[in-house]
């Protein structure tokens, strides 16, 4: 799938979307050998020669692991701010990986990275529904109620279904699982019914789940798993690919 070239070299991990910005308006970065100076300019990223200063990028072997992503860190490749990012978490194990979506800093869990820039698109289309699943602690009595409005929609938000765990008049655990990554989409979904969230934890992607993986630590997934995944969207990896993104 081509994507802006500013873009691409964001997923490919050369730089941030600013940096590439600016890589490409200096003249610095060369497509298939020619100097390419708009960011607008489409490539395909598994595909294109891209060098940045006469360098060209390896290319790296296909990759994709689970990491547990602890609080307190930020799901982007470099921060203004100079807060700990998942890449630093991951350290050298993190060349050539681009996660596949995002969580808050504050959130914990389930975070899918891959060197395979088509299958971070895939995950994150919202057209192909995967399950995420979600262990959430709100403060107060969540009610019967308020979980049946979650799950009937509110606004643009949707949850695709809500399981009460526990409750009481201090706290409700639940289990909440959504078909799109919206950005803080739980947080905001538990606030408009009137229940701030205190824990929230990602445990599971699709067929992929967490499991008793640690905080910050991260594994490789097998090969069954990488082939349930590129079959478990609403379409297929191949499927979705060959009809392009809707």
């Amino acid at each position: 799938m081509k994507v802006r070239l500013d873009r691409a070299l964001s997923k490919l991990g050369l730089a941030s979307r600013t940096e590439a910005r600016a890589l490409i308006l200096s003249g610095r970065v060369k497509v298939g050998g020619r100097v390419a100076r708009d960011p607008a300019m489409t490539v395909v990223p598994e595909t294109a020669k891209i060098a940045i200063d006469g360098r060209q990028k390896a290319r790296t072997a296909r990759r994709t692991i689970v990491l547990h992503k602890p609080s307190g860190v930020i799901t982007t490749r470099r921060d203004p701010e100079g807060r700990p990012t998942v890449f630093d978490v991951l350290g050298d194990e993190a060349q050539g990986l681009v996660a596949a979506g995002r969580l808050d800093r504050a959130t914990t869990g389930l975070l899918i990275l891959t060197t395979d820039t088509q299958l971070a698109n895939y995950l994150t289309d919202p057209s192909n529904a995967f399950i995420r699943r979600y262990v959430v602690t709100v403060r107060g009595a969540l009610s019967d109620d308020e979980a049946h409005a979650m799950e009937r929609g509110i606004g643009h938000m949707t949850a695709h279904s809500v399981v009460i765990r526990k409750r009481s008049a201090r706290e409700t655990h639940l289990i909440i699982e959504l078909t799109e990554g919206r950005n803080r989409e739980v947080r905001q979904l538990c606030a408009s019914v009137g229940h701030e969230v205190t824990r929230l934890k990602r445990v599971a992607f699709g067929p992929i789940e967490l499991g008793e993986l640690a905080p910050g630590k991260w594994r490789d997934l097998t090969k069954e798993e990488e082939r349930s995944l590129r079959a478990a969207g609403a379409f297929s990896l191949e499927t979705w690919r060959s009809a392009g993104p809707a």
